[in-house]
This record gives structure tokens, sequence and C-alpha cells, in this order.
């Protein structure tokens, strides 16, 4: 059977306000998982290396740093599984409550942990531990977020709206580096020996927000379908494997490029301006920050341009975009200009991560018929992420200490483009096309 012999026509309840009430469901539960998951981030950057390792080297401590970082990106494929797996027998719904608990219970308890100098090694293996926690929760938690509105919107209006579920990253961020940006401002002392843990333990407070949110939420129109005409697959990761293995492959190559400039950009940088070029942690803050607040914008209009131009077009120009900008984006910065640095880190996050972040949401989901799209969708889009995001500020650090220079990152960038490239050649358009 075709691609094409396999889409009909899924009914679709036209109804705004309930509409509505979904999209933004998703966008604030999805903020709450989004910040808990990226506040480890910029703790691994300013904070983790020094008080989680050994002292010693200050560059093997960061690459220890980032190694950790890493993991959460490496158990992300595992709740894709598990969660997607029940996510396509059982229900999104279900699944969304569930792994925002998982998410929030992981956090708060890093905000917990004692030091290396407290309980010696037993703390960073603790901090491993729940952070791949942290990411088997947002791996299942992704997927499920995304359908909820892509299988209950409109055909036309899917990249849109699609894209606005991916909203819930930037503002999570934004809540992330400004209560960072404030505890900053404490003296090193009292920042490294308490206040890095405010973020962390603040989250139980949004996750309670989050599961009340979730609880309200109903299933979608497409599971329901599936459900009530006894389709629901046995082992939907099996089928995957065996009968759809191009569009997972491919959803996994769509996401390459695109993590691998969010974590560079906004992960690796922190470090990097920080420990390299003697910025302070306050400008390389504002620089995110900025861009998190332009995503709130561009997200929705690279989602909205993608049903009218197509989601190829828009991927293309972002794999181009960033091949190009590899090598500038450490030129920019290493003129040490506190304007030019801001600029260049958000020039790098909204063309090089947010165009195919916003656009990829519906499109990861578009690749699957509905029977399987929880398991592929998130599967796919959390293998590539595993891959290329977890691994890249530990493959930029470790490159930067093997050539000392940034040259070596940016041939990485340009690779991950023509990955994501390539994929996105293999992948079928979709915009304006009716879901399987």
């Amino acid at each position: 059977m075709t691609v094409a012999e396999q889409f009909t026509t899924v009914e679709i309840p036209d109804d705004g306000a309930a509409l509505r009430r979904i999209v933004w469901s998703s966008v604030i539960g999805t903020a709450v998982e989004w910040y808990d998951f990226l506040i480890y981030g910029a703790a691994t950057a300013l904070v983790f290396n020094k008080i989680f390792f050994a002292a010693g080297d200050p560059a093997l401590a960061t690459i220890a740093a980032f190694g950790t970082y890493a993991v959460g990106f490496l158990a992300r494929p595992l709740g894709a599984a598990i969660f997607g797996h029940f996510g396509d027998k059982v229900g999104r719904k279900a699944m969304l409550a569930i792994t925002i608990i998982v998410m929030g219970l992981g956090t708060f308890l890093i905000g917990l942990l004692p030091t290396y100098q407290q309980i010696g090694v037993a703390a960073p293996v603790l901090l491993i531990v729940l952070r791949f926690l942290q990411g088997i929760g947002l791996g299942g938690e992704w997927g499920g977020a995304v359908l909820m509105v892509v299988e209950n919107c409109p055909t036309h209006r899917r990249g849109f709206l699609g894209s606005m579920v991916q909203v819930g990253n930037p503002v999570g961020n934004l809540a992330a580096i400004g209560v960072f940006g404030l505890v900053s401002q404490l003296p090193d002392a009292q920042f490294t020996a308490w206040g890095w843990r405010i973020p962390f333990l603040l989250s139980i407070l949004l996750v309670g927000v989050g599961l009340y949110i979730r609880l309200r939420m109903e299933e979608t129109a497409a599971f329901s379908q599936v459900k009530a005409k006894n389709e629901v697959v046995r082992m939907p990761i099996v089928e995957i494997f065996r009968d759809h293995r191009r569009p997972f492959f491919t959803a996994v190559g769509l996401k390459i490029s695109e993590i691998a400039y969010a974590s560079i950009a906004g992960v690796f940088i922190m470090s990097y301006a920080t420990s390299h070029l003697g910025l302070s942690r306050a400008l390389v803050l504002n620089g995110a920050f900025i861009a998190s607040f332009v995503a709130l914008f561009s997200i929705p209009l690279f989602g909205w341009l993608s049903d009218r131009v197509g989601r190829k077009t828009m991927f293309y120009a972002s794999c181009t975009f960033s091949a190009l900008f590899a090598f500038p984006m450490f030129w920019l910065l290493d003129t040490r200009d506190p304007t030019i640095v801001i600029l260049t880190i958000v020039v790098a996050i909204s063309f090089g991560q947010m165009v195919m972040f916003g656009v990829g949401a519906p499109w990861y989901s578009e690749l699957f018929t509905t029977r399987l799209r929880y398991s592929g969708a998130s599967l796919g889009f959390q293998v590539g992420a595993a891959i290329s995001g977890g691994l890249s500020p530990l493959i930029a650090a470790l490159l930067m200490t093997w050539a000392g220079a940034t040259w070596p990152v940016s041939i990485f960038l340009i690779l991950c483009a023509l990955v994501t490239a390539i994929a996105t050649f293999a992948a079928p358009e979709m915009a304006n096309r009716e879901l399987t």
C-alpha cells in the first residue's frame, strides 16, 4: 500500500473553544515539562562541574558534567518507547498525566542532592539517576502533547497549531533562565552553596498546576476512532520496525541538525563564553533569554508558513542557514562584544533550531498512521534528540579539548545539517494532507 493510499479523513470536532482549550492546555503542560528539563542544562554549564565532580582539571570536570547532561537525552528514547506503547494502546491523556509526575519528581529531588564534597562519588551517581528519570519523563511527554493538538485540529491549520505546542519550550526556557538569572545575582559562594537549588525545588509547584490542567483534557478524536473500531495495535514498536522503518529513520534524521544547534547554541556556548572568553554568566543568560522570547512569536510563524509553503521548504531553509552560520557563529562570539554575542545567540537559536523545532512537531506526527503515531513520532523525535542533542555538548567539549579551537565544532554542525537535509529530501510533503 502506498503512502497516499493510507490516508483517510479523520473527523475533527468543529468547536473553536474546545480546540483553543486543547492547544493552550498542551502548551502550559509542555512548558512545565520543558522547564524541568532545561534548568538542568543551565545548571550543567554554570555550577554542576564545580559541585558534583572531583576538583582538578576544569576541562575534564566540564566534560563530565556534559556527560550527565547527555544521560537525559539518552533516556528519552526509553521514555518514548514506554509511554508511546501505552499511548497507542490506552490513550494520549493518561500518559500525559503520568509523565509530568515522573519529570517533576526527578527535578525536585535534584534540588535536594548532596554535593561531591558531602557524599563523594555517590553525588554524581545520584545525579545521573535523576537525570535519567527526567529524560524518561520528557521522552514520553512530548509525543502525547503534540498529538493532543495534531489529532484534533483542521488539516489546513495543522502546521500552525501543531507548532504552538512547541511554544511550551521557550516558555519553559524563559522560566528556567529567569529563575536562574535571579539566583545568579547571588554572590558566587551562596549561588554555589544553595542558590542553584531554588529553580529545581520550585518545579514541584509547577507540576501541580500542569497535572491539574492535563487531568481536565479530553482524549483525541483520532485515537477514539481507532479504539472504537478495535484497531489498537498490540505491539506498536514491533510494527514500526517491521513495517514502517522508513518514516521512523526519516524522523530521526529530521531531528539531527535542529537539536545539535539547540545544544551547542543553548548549552555549550554558556560554558564556552564564560570559561574560554571570560564573559559573564548574566550576558550569556540574557542572550538565551532573548532568544526564547523571540521564539514565542517565531515558532508559530514558522508553523503558519509551513502550512503555506510546505514543511520541506522550511526545513531546507533552516539546514542551509545551519551550515552557512556554523563558522561565523564562533567568529562573532570571539569578538566578546556584548551586543554581538547576544545577537549571535538569538540568530543561531532562532534559525538553526526554532524553524525545524516548530515545523517538526506536526511533521513527525504526520509521517505515521494513528494506530502507531504516539510510538512512531515520539521514538523518532527522541532517538534523534539522543543521538545529536545529548551528545553534542559533550562532543563539542571533547573537540575543543582536542583541537584547542572551535573549527571542529563548526564542521560537526555542518555535517548535522547535511544529515537533516538528506532526511528532508526523503520525507513526504505533508502540508494540507489528511492524517492517516
